[in-house]
C-alpha cells in the first residue's frame, strides 16, 4: 500500500509538467491548426537559458545561489518569450496564412536553431545547478516507509497547476478569451465582427511561449539540468502528451495529459522501464491517429 501512494505522489509533479505543458501548447494549436513543434523547442530553449545565466551570475558576476537562480530564470523567460514572438510574428503567422503544410517543416529549423544557439552559448559544456530545496515532505507514516515529496516537488507543483488554473480563468471569463475562441473557430468571421485575428494569434503564441519558459525554467531547476538534445525530444513528446485530452480545448488537454503522466509513472513502477517510452508513444500514437479520424469525419 505504501509502494502504491509512493508511486502517485511521484506521479503527482509530472502530471502537473504534462497539463501546464499540453494548455500552453493547446492554446498555441488552436490558432495555428498545425503541429508544432517549436513548443517543445521552446521548453528546452529557456531550460538552457537558465543554467547559463545562473553559470554566469554565480561564477563570473558572484552572486550568491538564489540571486543567480532569481537572474537566470528572469532571463529565461525573456528569451523564451522573445523567441517565442519572434517565431510566431516572422516564421508562423505568414506561414499559416499563406502555405500552411510548411509550418511542420519550419517548425523542425526552428528547433534546430534555438538548440544550436544554446550549444554554442554554452560551449557545449553540461551545465548543472547546485541541488536546493531537497528537503523531504512527509505526506503519509506508513508501516515501512513513509510517503515522501521534496519541497521543489511540491513547489513546482503547485505553481504549475496554478499556471493552468490562471490560463483557464483567463480564456473562460475574459474578453482576450472570447476573442480567442472566435478565430479559433473562424479567423474571417471573427475579422468581420472586428477582432484582429493577427493580434489574437501572436498573443496566443507569445502565451503559449511563456507557459513553455516557465515550465521549462521549474522543470529544469528539479532535475538540475537540460540536454542541448532535449528540444527535439519534448517537442515531440508534448505534441503527442497534449494530443490525450484533444487540442480543441486547452483544459481538456491538461486534464488528458495529467493522466498520461499518471499512466507513465504507474508503469515505470510496476512494468518493464524499458518498455515504458515504446509503450506510451505507441498509446500516443493511436490517439493522434484516433482524433485526426474524429476531426475528418463528416
Amino acid at each position: 500500500m505504501a509502494y502504491l501512494l509512493q508511486q502517485l505522489a511521484n506521479a503527482v509533479p509530472l502530471a502537473a509538467l504534462y497539463a501546464a505543458l499540453a494548455f500552453g501548447y493547446a492554446v498555441a494549436f488552436g490558432v495555428t491548426k498545425r503541429p508544432d513543434i517549436t513548443y517543445g523547442a521552446i521548453f528546452a530553449f529557456s531550460g538552457q537559458i537558465l543554467l547559463l545565466f545562473t553559470d554566469i551570475a554565480y561564477n563570473r558576476l558572484w552572486l550568491i545561489l538564489p540571486a543567480a537562480l532569481g537572474f537566470g530564470a528572469v532571463c529565461a523567460v525573456l528569451y523564451g518569450v522573445t523567441a517565442g514572438i519572434w517565431v510566431g510574428r516572422s516564421i508562423m503567422l505568414p506561414l499559416v496564412r499563406n502555405a500552411s503544410n510548411t509550418v511542420i517543416v519550419a517548425a523542425l529549423g526552428v528547433t534546430i536553431v534555438l538548440m544550436e544557439t544554446a550549444r554554442l552559448a554554452s560551449n557545449t559544456r553540461s551545465l548543472w545547478l547546485s541541488p536546493f530545496m531537497n528537503s523531504h515532505v512527509v505526506l503519509w507514516h506508513g508501516g515501512a516507509f513513509d510517503v515522501v515529496l521534496t519541497q521543489i516537488q511540491l513547489v513546482n507543483t503547485v505553481l504549475m497547476c496554478v499556471l493552468v488554473l490562471i490560463g483557464a480563468f483567463v480564456l473562460g471569463c475574459s474578453s482576450w478569451g472570447r476573442m480567442w475562441r472566435a478565430v479559433t473557430d473562424d479567423p474571417l468571421a471573427a475579422e468581420l465582427c472586428g477582432t484582429s485575428s493577427r493580434r489574437v494569434f501572436l498573443v496566443a503564441y507569445a502565451t503559449a511561449a511563456l507557459v513553455a519558459s516557465i515550465c521549462g525554467i521549474l522543470s529544469t531547476a528539479y532535475y538540475g539540468t537540460m540536454d542541448f538534445g532535449d528540444g527535439l525530444l519534448f517537442g515531440l513528446k508534448v505534441l503527442m502528451v497534449a494530443a490525450v485530452g484533444g487540442y480543441s480545448d486547452p483544459v481538456k488537454s491538461a486534464g488528458g495529459a495529467a493522466g498520461l503522466g499518471f499512466v507513465e509513472t504507474l508503469w515505470t513502477a510496476y512494468g518493464s522501464y524499458l518498455w515504458r517510452d515504446f509503450t506510451v508513444f505507441s498509446l500516443l500514437v493511436l490517439l493522434l491517429v484516433l482524433s485526426r479520424r474524429e476531426r475528418v469525419a463528416p
